[in-house]
């Protein structure tokens, strides 16, 4: 008798071969399991859709032969090792993580499991650390050097007398202390100062607006983080009445009603990881597909969210928007 598999269950019976009406033996459909890792409830997160969406394309189709586990920190990096832990506890034949946290999260559980990092800060430091090699570990890098720079510039387009930003930001994720440091430095060679207004819990996000506001700071610059993720909507409601101009990482900041985003094409990362889902749930090995940098940047302006701070918009903003939300 065939030994049963649960991951590869068909009307309840795993394991063994279907009987055609010809007569023809034939085999049961492979089911797939996939872990999800990431920042954002599947209910709220579009990116993680279009992951979905091209694995469906790619044949993966959910609850055909394909099982999703996602789970989500919702908020709370230090829950990444827990989630991790439960993800390899049900044996899925593949991750996927979004951000730093997750990606050393998923690290530190496996070292057979495939996983496939999206967004993370350094995926090759993590991947290919010299003193201990992950060898079932790739995906995509999350920013490339010059980014933030090319953020404040877009800031100074807004604030033409721009003098003070403030940056914030959970210093606790690995990532971000790189992420500041170039904000940092973009700053001072443009003559501007930069403050870091490190926060790690809910709790710290109302003073630190307090605090930039104290420090007189022209606009704001919000780092990628979970926390930022789960808290988008308290973040860019002070910013509105704090009426201070803020640039954020992602476009979803942007559709959720705040002024501007700079960064990487998120929803292409997640196509893109969706198929190194299929190519290794095909047989490849994950030390054998390239980290690869992001390709797409977008720059996103919401018209309306420049109106409630009183905010017009400069005609080279118009013009170098890859999208103006109205």
């Amino acid at each position: 008798m065939q030994l049963m598999d649960r991951r590869r269950v068909i009307a309840g019976i795993a394991g063994f071969t279907l009987w055609s009406p010809r007569g023809h033996a034939e085999p049961a459909m492979r089911h797939h399991r996939m872990g999800m890792l990431d920042t954002s409830p599947r209910a709220v997160n579009g990116n993680f859709m279009k992951l979905h969406q091209q694995l469906a394309q790619s044949g993966l189709v959910e609850r055909q032969n394909l099982i999703i586990e996602y789970r989500s920190a919702d908020g709370s990096n230090d829950l990444f090792s827990k989630l991790a832990r439960e993800l390899v506890a049900l044996d899925v034949d593949v991750m996927v993580t979004r951000g730093t946290p997750a990606a050393l999260a998923a690290r530190a559980a496996t070292t057979t499991i495939p996983v496939v990092m999206v967004a993370a800060g350094d995926p090759l430091a993590i991947a290919r650390d010299p003193v201990r090699m992950a060898l079932n570990m790739t995906g995509f890098r999350g920013s490339l050097q010059g980014q933030e720079g090319k953020s404040i510039e877009a800031l100074r387009q807004f604030l033409p007398k721009l003098e003070r930003i403030a940056a914030l930001m959970n210093l606790s994720n690995p990532s971000r202390r790189a992420e500041w440091n170039e904000i940092e430095s973009a700053a001072r060679a443009m003559g501007i100062a930069a403050q870091v207004l490190d926060i790690r819990a809910l709790a710290d996000i109302d003073g630190a607006f307090d605090t930039a506001a104290r420090s007189q700071a022209d606009a704001m610059v919000v780092g990628s983080d979970t926390l930022m993720q789960t808290n988008q909507s308290q973040i860019i409601r002070l910013a509105v009445t704090h009426r201070l101009p803020a640039m954020y990482k992602f476009r979803d900041f942007v559709e959720a009603g705040g002024l501007a985003s700079y960064g990487v094409n998120l929803p292409d990362l997640y196509r893109r990881a969706a198929g190194y889902v299929d190519r290794i749930l095909k047989g490849a090995k994950p030390h054998e597909l390239p980290i690869e940098e992001p390709t797409k940047f977008d720059l996103v302006v919401n018209a309306k969210a420049a109106a409630a701070i009183g905010l017009k918009l400069p005609e080279k903003i118009l013009r170098d928007a890859d999208e103006v939300l109205s």
